[in-house]
């Protein structure tokens, strides 16, 4: 997949309008007895709505027009009592559909965030944070008038039509015609208008995309920005971002616009075809005060509907993009997951077997890149394994590859001779503990972050993996020792002790593989000196991979790898290594005569 920035306008796999609003509207399928409830209430406005104008027709040609003033006072209580009931439905309906329609999204919602777990690092290599969170947050929450409308405005505004049609056709067939004379204008105009709109909305979303991940990417870089004093070239890139989403906005607005301009049109020509016919060609002597009254209530009944119908198209026209973004996420397909027949990778000893393994990101694509190729080796348990070699040689892609963060493409990676495509990711992952130099601390307290790598650690465990990488003297000395709470990303922590920490959530969890990629590149050389006594008692009986570009922390390795051109150059002990005087011993003395 290619990489998307926030210069760039996502392209989008639509699976149409239809499909699409079928997919978003099956989601009141799971709340159809509240839905059913809320059509009840609506049946009973509806009726109560179409009856009023019968009411002023009555009124008027009947108790009026015959001075009966009881009568009308009793059709008066009649009309006040049935339009409290009216009320009453409006209210109840609107509670329960507001209800609905918020639970309906924190679904989508949450079934959208469950799926982008299951994403491979390739999803999220190839587009920026803030352009996902865009679809999470602001897309999910573009939904929530279409589905509420769609029952409240959809339904409801249907029936009064259909309703108010065939009550106008019953009094009188030649008013109704006249009436409705300018539906065929209004049809063919909302058609032109909504493909027009549909595009324009697009685009909106678009820029709102680009504009989310350039704030997201700029606010979690405020660092080296501040640093370099480059203030003001982001403001001049968030202001032109904000622009084209501002130019965006009002062209796709102007188009909306459109739509309630047609139903006005067309609403006023019916009107005054109406009139004309009922005065002009039927004349007033067929044509009673009462009916006409009464046909003018109509009228406005039909297009009053028509109009909220038109603004909820417009609505779905709007927002129908945010659904289209929602669901190419949902639709997209791991690239990693459990096969169908899956079996669960028992306890293990910590065996790891590498059988002539090739890979290459974005395979297939312009941007394909060959990392290794026809690799094979074997690390026994309990072995130490460091990889060494220039940067992008590949010796994170081998680790990756054991942890099964991306697919082998050829050949087979094995641990204790279980293919780790053959078992579930779950098993595999709870046995292996990943340490790399740019570790994430979250918001909560030290001990939160720590039960990160074992969310049923006792206390016992989580000082004991906290003085074993001699993280436990820090926290101690901290306000509140492992109640203290950190700020996002462990803002106030030094880099040192962020590692630390990160080193305390890995060990927790006692893994049997353990992977240390440049995890102690950002720790001092005091704290390293502290952090190794530690990790030399963990690596003890654990398959452990090192990477490291500072050759004097793998001194004590089992074995050395030496990773370049797609494969291992060499191996051995870091004194066999030394005695060849190969690619090793060059790494290793162009490192220490610069010191």
């Amino acid at each position: 997949m290619a990489v998307n920035s926030y210069r760039e306008d996502e392209q989008l796999e639509g699976i149409g309008k239809r499909e699409t609003l079928k997919r978003m509207f099956a989601h009141l399928w799971d709340y159809k007895l509240q839905v059913v409830g809320v059509l009840a209430c609506m049946l009973v406005t509806v009726a109560i709505s179409l009856i009023n104008p019968l009411i002023i027709e009555t009124a008027i040609d009947t108790y009026i027009a015959a001075r009966d003033m009881q009568g009308l006072l009793y059709l008066a209580a009649v009309a006040a009592l049935i339009n409290v009931v009216f009320i009453v439905m409006v209210k109840v309906r609107m509670y329960v559909m507001a209800r609905v329609s918020n639970q309906i999204l924190l679904d989508i919602r949450q079934e959208l965030y469950e799926h982008i777990q299951t994403l491979s690092f390739s999803f999220f290599d190839s587009r920026p944070t803030g352009k996902i969170l865009a679809r999470v947050i602001g897309d999910v929450n573009g939904l929530k008038n279409v589905l509420t409308n769609a029952v409240t405005t959809l339904i409801p505004d249907f029936i009064t039509i259909c309703g108010v049609v065939v009550i106008m056709v019953v009094k009188d067939w030649r008013l109704a015609l006249a009436s409705l004379c300018s539906i065929p204008l209004m049809a063919a105009a909302i058609w032109m208008i909504q493909k027009l709109s549909h595009r324009h909305w697009q685009v909106v979303r678009k820029k709102s995309s680009n504009l989310n991940a350039y704030v997201h990417e700029s606010i979690a870089g405020m660092g080296v920005v501040q640093s370099f004093h480059a203030e003001g070239e982001t403001q001049g890139v968030f202001a032109g971002l904000v622009k084209e989403h501002e130019q965006s906005f009002i062209q796709a607005v102007r188009v909306a616009d459109l739509f309630g301009g047609a139903i006005d049109f067309c609403w006023g020509i019916g009107a005054m075809a109406l009139y004309w016919v009922g005065i002009q060609m039927i004349g007033a002597d067929h044509v009673s005060i009462g009916l006409l009254v009464a046909f003018g209530t109509y009228i406005n009944m039909f297009w009053n509907p028509v109009m909220n119908l038109s603004n909820f198209y417009n609505q779905v026209i709007t927002n129908l993009t945010a659904a289209e973004r929602i669901f190419e996420i949902l639709d997209t397909e791991p690239d990693i997951y459990d096969q169908e027949h899956a079996e669960e990778l028992p306890e293990i000893e910590g065996r790891v077997e590498f059988d002539h393994v090739s890979f290459t990101y974005d395979e297939g694509t312009p941007a394909e890149t060959k990392v290794l190729e026809d690799v094979s080796f074997q690390a026994a348990p309990g072995e130490t394994i460091a990889l060494v070699g220039p940067t992008g040689a590949g010796k994170t892609t081998v680790v990756n590859l054991i942890s099964r963060f991306y697919e082998v493409q050829k050949g087979c990676v094995r641990i204790d001779g279980y293919d780790v495509q053959a078992v579930s990711m779950g098993s595999l992952r709870r046995q292996m503990g990943v340490m790399t130099q740019e570790n994430f601390i979250f918001q909560g307290t030290v001990r939160d972050n720590i039960l990160y790598g074992k969310m049923d650690a006792t206390e016992e465990e989580i000082i004991a993996a906290a003085k074993a990488v001699n993280a436990h003297d820090f926290i101690m000395k901290m306000e509140k020792g492992y109640d203290t709470v950190l700020k996002e990303r462990g803002a106030g922590l030094s880099i040192g002790q962020r590692q630390l920490l990160a080193f305390a959530r890995t060990m927790v969890s006692m893994p049997k593989i353990l992977i240390l990629d440049e995890a102690t590149s950002s720790i001092d050389t005091h704290t390293e000196l502290l952090v190794q006594k530690g990790i030399e008692a963990l690596l003890k009986g654990r398959t452990s991979f090192v990477i490291a570009h500072r050759l004097s922390t793998i001194q004590r390795a089992d074995r050395i790898f030496v990773i370049d051109d797609g494969g291992i150059l060499e191996q051995g002990s870091p004194a066999e290594l030394m005695a060849k005087k190969g690619h090793y011993y060059n790494l290793y003395m162009a490192q220490f005569q610069n010191i």
